[in-house]
């Protein structure tokens, strides 16, 4: 099944290859989307797809960014088809 998810990581995020990284951790997965960083140095993930790969992407990223990710806040919503194909957003 299809969802949307959002996702705001918190701690030191900013200026780590945070955002390359989960460029990287995304590829093998059909996911939409886009990973950007906020203004108040948190980074901000959204992203849709089949839940299965959000969460094997989610899961990879939290593993590779442990030592870096103090918080996050997560949402889930219905799928919108909306987004493009997963990059960064500036």
């Amino acid at each position: 099944m299809k969802e949307h998810r959002s996702v705001r990581y918190f701690g030191d995020v900013q200026g780590v290859g945070f955002r390359y990284t989960a460029i990287r951790e995304a590829e093998p997965y059909d996911l939409e989307g886009y990973v950007r960083n906020m203004p108040d140095g948190s980074v901000e993930i959204v992203v849709e797809g089949e839940r299965t790969d959000i969460d094997a992407f989610l899961d990879a990223l939290n593993f590779r960014m442990t030592a870096n990710i103090r918080n996050k806040t997560e949402g889930t919503s219905a799928y919108t088809g909306m987004l493009g194909p997963f990059g960064i957003k500036r």
